[in-house]
């Protein structure tokens, strides 16, 4: 069974569930709402030990897979039981599972 809050104190920060896109300051590297906003899809599949048996630089999952890799937090996490609430956070879950603390994030580069 997984941890559950004692007490949930949502909305400390003025958003009740997600906050909308750069709600906050980017980070370092310019990038808005990393971790706690909402789990992100990414497009690995997952397993367990994907990194020890990919390479060090850009590692990749399977090639297949039942779960698909989701990172970062949402905003039901809080460091009093969710110890997966940082974006080194790597967890998974079915690609036909849906739920209001999961998204995704997309990129684009600029020239």
């Amino acid at each position: 069974m997984a941890s559950r809050p004692r007490r949930w104190t949502g909305g400390e920060d003025g958003w009740l569930a997600t906050a909308p896109v750069r709600s906050y300051p980017p980070n370092g590297y310019g990038l808005h709402e990393v971790s706690g906003n909402v789990w992100e899809w990414c497009a690995d599949w997952f397993a367990a030990d994907a990194y020890a048996a990919s390479a060090h630089l850009d590692p990749r999952g399977p090639g297949t897979g039942l779960r698909r890799v989701i990172r970062g937090g949402s905003y039901l996490c809080h460091d009093s039981y969710c110890h997966r609430y940082r974006v080194a956070a790597r967890s998974a879950n079915t690609p036909d599972s849906a739920s209001g603390n999961c998204g995704f994030r997309t990129v684009s580069s600029r020239t």
